[in-house]
């Protein structure tokens, strides 16, 4: 699975992004695909994931910000992000399972696909 991160932009504290992960190569719904994340000076942190039945997880860090979601028909994960913060700045990343697993997981370790990132800025 090939993965392109987009949509990562230059933004003020409380504004909304939009970034989107497209496959090519196979179907993406077929995957457990996540969005990670990676400040500089910091470890990748986990962001969310959505399950190919569309069930989803969040970090705690995001959780009732951020909203992962499939356009199954553009074959796209997206997450938008609302109420952002100087501290949402990182290096955007989406991953993705082999299409046999349907179990979400936070660890990077346990995505085999990833794209090559995004970046996102939040000026205060």
């Amino acid at each position: 699975v090939q993965l392109q991160a987009s949509g990562g932009g230059l933004v003020q504290a409380g504004d909304s992004l939009r970034l989107s992960c497209t496959a090519s190569g196979r179907t993406l719904s077929n995957h457990v695909t996540a969005w990670f994340r990676q400040a500089p000076g910091k470890e990748r942190e986990f962001v969310a994931a959505i399950s190919g039945s569309s069930s989803t997880i969040y970090g705690a860090s995001v959780a009732g910000r951020y909203t992962i979601s499939r356009d199954n028909a553009k074959n796209t994960v997206d997450l938008q992000m609302n109420s952002l913060k100087p501290e949402d700045t990182a290096v955007y990343y989406c991953a993705a399972r082999g299409s046999s697993i349907t179990v979400m997981h936070r660890t990077a370790r346990s995505y085999a696909y990833w794209g090559q990132g995004t970046q996102v800025t939040v000026s205060s």
